[in-house]
C-alpha cells in the first residue's frame, strides 16, 4: 500500500506548534484594506490558534492522527 499524503492544502495553511496546537492564520487580510481600520488589521496580523473542535479535522488533513 502506498503512504497515505499529506493535504496540500492544509500544508501551506497550518503550523503545529511545539506543544501539539495548531497555528493559523486570520482571514480577511488579504484585499479591501481601505474600509478597514488600522486595529482591525493589526489584530488581523497576528497568528490564532485552531479551535479545539476543529483540531481532530485538521489533524487528519495533515496526516497527523
Amino acid at each position: 500500500m502506498p503512504k497515505m499524503k499529506t493535504k496540500s492544502s492544509a500544508k501551506k495553511r497550518f503550523k503545529l506548534t511545539g506543544t501539539g496546537k495548531i497555528k493559523r492564520k486570520h482571514a480577511f487580510k488579504s484585499h479591501i484594506l481601505t474600509k478597514k481600520s488600522k486595529k482591525r488589521k493589526l489584530k488581523l496580523t497576528h497568528d490564532g490558534l485552531v479551535h479545539k473542535s476543529d483540531e481532530n479535522n485538521i489533524k487528519t488533513l495533515l496526516r497527523l492522527k
